[in-house]
């Protein structure tokens, strides 16, 4: 007999008024929505009644722009911190996930540990983090740096962050704290631990003055897609997001990042892979491409050819025909490697002019972008999940708060009408829901105590 039928995983990945460049434009979207808490509780409910796995909120720690002229016809330059913003959502929902994107380029692993120890604790046990390595200059600039570390520099100290965070997580075992008023025993000091910790780009003491999270480790996501972020993800990451524009890439890249596994002792279900799919969703063919060509419609040309240019690693491409190619032999940037070599190789394997390329960087910034019927993006869906290009995806939606309602009301009655997604949460916590074990403790996943006992 034949088990349950396999289902896929959902994100809900926010940007403020949407995945399209022009989104804020749209009636359908909230222009102010990177002030707007209200708009964010809604959006974090609308997910949470869908049954959503998580909601997922990108970041950067500067004002990311190559071109100060466009700047103030986008609207990204103000928004909520994603951790302030998620441990507020955490109070008006009960289920759903909060991931939050966090830099190990330009933050301390015990802030960062200390953090997402606490945002799960106020959310019984949903917290995320999403670990980047940051890209841009302007985020340099911030902190006491002229120059953007190099690629491989960012990616060796992020993998000692990682470790020094997931040690402070195991500061605490589970079972510490013992509350005995009677005798006067707030907790057992035999199971409090410090770290120690020395290593090349840190030296941190501990241990964490946070309990143990409630997931034991928040779940540990990552989205880089370059060879030593693959590697990163293969030894670290729970859930991997990923930028793919054809099921055969998509296959590539899901086959090749889970055979790296094997090697640190993980199963390749220990991994969840979910690319970005920008979604536009229409009762008709027609309606659809209706509704994508109003939203293309709405992009200032500037804007398209910045963005262009930042997904370039901020080459300038003003000197160039708008209906010419893309010049030949660009240096490849110190920023986002694997989003220049995505953009690049569209352009090439389609023969796409600067501005046809700008078009489609602008909707979904080189992630998997389709329009249609609720059927036909479901056809597109279900084929990548069941010929292993995908564990799940992360939807983009094209406005908000209207995208996501779209998705809501039309795409996921046919998920579940062809039994590809849950009608109820299997669990309380995010790593239930994802299907994800609960990380013991090191004393016992190590077999000793590895960690310094601090009393």
């Amino acid at each position: 007999m034949s088990g349950p039928k396999k289902q896929l995983r959902l994100g809900a990945f926010l940007q403020a008024t949407g995945h399209h460049v022009a989104g804020w434009r749209h009636p359908r979207a909230q222009p102010d929505a990177g002030q707007n808490i209200a708009h964010y509780r809604q959006i974090a409910q609308t997910a949470e009644r869908a049954r959503f796995d998580a909601l997922f909120l990108a970041d950067g720690v500067a004002i990311r722009s190559h071109d100060a002229e466009t700047l103030h016809l986008t609207s990204r330059a103000a928004t909520f911190e994603p951790l302030t913003l998620l441990s507020a959502l955490s109070q008006s929902t009960a289920h759903i996930g909060l991931v939050a994107t966090v830099s190990t380029t330009y933050n301390e692993p015990y802030h960062v540990a200390r953090k997402f120890a606490s945002l799960d604790h106020l959310s019984n046990g949903r917290a995320g983090w999403n670990v980047v390595t940051s890209w841009s200059e302007s985020e340099a600039h911030n902190f006491n740096l002229d120059k953007h570390p190099e690629h491989g520099a960012r990616y060796e100290r992020a993998e000692e962050f990682v470790d020094v965070v997931r040690g402070l997580w195991d500061s605490w075992e589970d079972d510490a704290f013992r509350f005995d008023q009677a005798e006067g025993v707030h907790f057992d000091s035999s199971k409090l631990h410090a770290i120690h910790h020395k290593g090349k780009h840190f030296s941190v003491r501990g241990p964490l003055n946070v309990a143990r999270p409630v997931q034991g480790h928040p779940v540990v996501v990552q989205a880089g897609s370059s060879g030593p972020g693959q590697e990163l993800a293969a030894r670290t990451a729970e859930v991997i997001f990923t930028a793919q524009q054809s099921l055969e890439d998509a296959q590539h890249f899901y086959s090749g990042l889970k055979s790296r596994l094997a090697k640190y002792g993980r199963e390749p279900d220990e991994l969840k892979i979910m690319p970005g799919v920008f979604p536009v969703v229409g009762r008709s063919e027609s309606e659809a491409r209706e509704k994508f060509e109003e939203l293309q419609s709405l992009i200032h040309p500037s804007v398209g050819l910045s963005l262009l240019q930042q997904h370039l690693g901020g080459i300038d491409l003003s000197g160039y025909p708008l209906d010419g190619p893309l010049p030949e032999n660009l240096q490849e940037p110190n920023g986002t490697k694997s989003r220049f070599q995505l953009v690049t190789a569209l352009a090439r394997r389609e023969q796409l002019t600067i501005r046809q390329l700008y078009l489609r960087v602008a909707t979904a910034r080189g992630h998997w972008s389709i329009h249609g019927t609720p059927e036909s993006i479901v056809d597109r869906l279900e084929e990548w999940f069941l010929k292993g290009g995908a564990d799940g995806f992360n939807i983009m939606p094209p406005t908000l708060p209207g995208g996501l309602d779209d998705f809501v009301e039309l795409v996921l009655p046919e998920l579940r009408r062809r039994g590809l997604f849950r009608t109820e949460y299997e669990g309380k916590t995010l790593r239930e829901n994802l299907g994800l074990a609960r990380p013991a403790h090191r004393i016992y996943r190590q077999g000793g105590d590895i960690l310094d006992r601090v009393a």
